[in-house]
Parts: structure tokens; C-alpha cells; sequence
């Protein structure tokens, strides 16, 4: 432990490379500790408090979550969901963010402010004023409801990292397509999707992931008729030990982890800093 003094390490690195290794600690054990802790708890079949480690270690608790229908219908529900969310907001945002980029028209940057706006306040009071709307056109409990509060979460990725990257596209290259005969049709397909589809994956990531942890808007236009992992995360965690909450929070974690993987594995690994541009 003498080797562990600060003042003998503060004499043997250096003020600011003792600093530097405090911070980076400090880092690691805010950033990691949670998901160490959320994946040791997972595969722990017995954990009382006040010991660090589970006594057990097992899979118990995983067999018991899998085991149960309610929950696997949510954990279905949720890909379903967010696999539709991905798709329709693609379909919707792709062309209205290469019109944002491309045309200028009046009130334009209010326009792309307002998409900030739902995400400046708690989302709630959005989601009581979408209740009343639903009531009226009858979307409660039902799918199409969910659907359509799960893309206004996601639609501020769809369109400005998009956005960003039809700015950067040099209008040069579709104008030498268009000289030699291509249409606008071809020449978006041919020549302005590939260039920004890095920054649309990285949009369609965000939306799919975003969709799959978003609660509260689920819980109050589809509960009790649409449960999905996020809502029933709720439940588990009231109804259940520690351990079984564990094990629903890797199950969200996993698709984050293989999502990442694959797009690094497609895209290559400066998917991010190249795909993102506002």
C-alpha cells in the first residue's frame, strides 16, 4: 500500500500527471462502474447487501426473465416497434431534411429550432397535450399511437444529422451528373445518397436505440394494451430483486453494443466523427 501514497506518487509523476490519472479514475468509475456492476447483478443468483460481490453467481434469474410471457411479449413489442419507428421516420425525415438542406425559404431556422424545442422541457406536458389529441382520433392503446409518439422522439436525429450532411455534399458533382444526362432521380441515388448515407446510419442508429428506451410517452398513450421493454422495466424493477433487473437492463444494453459493432464493422471505425455534421 506505501506504493499507493499520494504524496509519494505526487513526488514520483508530477502534479499533472497525477491530476490527469485522478480525473481518468474518477472517469472510469462514474462511466464503467454501473455497467460492471448491472452485468456482475445479472448473472448473480443470490446478492443481499451490504457485500460487494454477489454470494452466488448464476443464471437463474435469466431462465426466470425468459421464462415469463408478459416480459418476452415486451421485449418483442419493443423491436417491432422500434424496427417500424426506424423505417416510417427514414421514409419521412430522409426527404425533408435533403429539402432543409437544399432550399431556403422563409422561417427555415425556426423550423429546425423547433425540433430542439420538444427536447428543451420535460417531455411530459408533450405527451399529456398528444394524450388529448389521441383521445379525439381514437389512437390510445393502439400500435399506430405508440408509433407516432416513438418517431416525434426520434425526429430531431433524422433530420439534422441528415441535414448536416446534404449541406456538405458538393453541388458541383450532381451538376456534372446532371450535364451528362442523369436525372434528379438518378443523380440523388447515384450520387448524393451514397455520400450521405454514414450520417443516415448513424440517424437510423439513434432512432432505432432511442426508440427502444423510450418510457414515458409509451406508458401513457399505450399502456396498459402496449407494454414494451422500457415500461416493463418499471414493473420489474418494483416487482422484482435486484438481479432481475439486472438482467432486463443487458438485454437493452445488447442491442446498443451489436448496433455499434455492426456499423463499425459496415461504415468503418470513424463512422461517428464522420457521419455526424450539424
Amino acid at each position: 500500500m506505501k506504493y499507493l501514497n499520494p504524496v509519494r506518487m505526487y513526488r514520483s509523476f508530477g502534479g499533472k500527471y497525477l491530476f490527469d490519472v485522478m480525473i481518468f479514475a474518477v472517469f472510469l468509475l462514474f462511466f464503467y462502474g454501473p455497467l460492471v456492476n448491472t452485468f456482475t447483478l445479472a448473472f448473480a443468483d443470490q446478492y443481499q447487501v451490504p457485500h460487494v460481490l454477489p454470494t452466488q453467481f448464476g443464471v437463474a434469474w435469466w431462465q426466470y426473465i425468459l421464462a415469463q410471457d408478459d416480459l418476452m411479449v415486451s421485449i418483442a413489442n419493443s423491436f417491432i416497434i422500434a424496427i417500424i419507428a426506424t423505417v416510417l421516420s427514414l421514409l419521412v425525415c430522409i426527404p425533408a431534411a435533403y429539402a432543409l438542406a437544399r432550399f431556403d425559404f422563409k422561417g427555415k431556422s425556426f423550423f429546425m429550432f423547433s425540433f430542439l424545442l420538444s427536447n428543451a422541457f420535460p417531455k411530459i406536458g408533450l405527451y399529456t397535450a398528444l394524450g388529448i389529441l389521441f383521445y379525439r382520433f381514437q389512437l390510445m392503446g393502439t400500435l399506430t399511437g405508440v408509433i407516432i409518439v416513438h418517431i416525434l422522439n426520434t425526429m430531431i436525429f433524422m433530420i439534422w444529422i441528415p441535414a448536416g450532411s446534404f449541406q456538405k455534399i458538393q453541388r458541383q458533382q450532381e451538376e456534372a451528373a446532371r450535364d451528362i444526362g442523369a436525372g434528379p432521380i438518378r443523380t440523388f441515388f447515384k450520387i448524393t445518397m451514397p455520400q450521405a448515407i454514414p450520417a443516415i446510419a448513424v440517424a437510423a442508429m439513434y432512432t432505432f436505440l432511442g426508440s427502444l428506451e423510450e418510457a414515458q410517452g409509451t406508458l401513457l398513450v399505450g399502456f396498459p394494451e402496449i407494454k414494451t421493454m422500457a415500461t416493463s422495466m418499471y414493473s420489474v424493477i418494483l416487482d422484482y430483486p435486484p438481479m432481475a433487473g439486472a438482467v432486463f437492463s443487458v438485454i437493452l444494453i445488447i442491442p446498443t453494443l451489436l448496433l455499434l459493432w455492426l456499423c463499425r464493422k459496415i461504415f468503418g471505425k470513424d463512422l461517428f466523427s464522420g457521419g455526424i455534421s450539424l
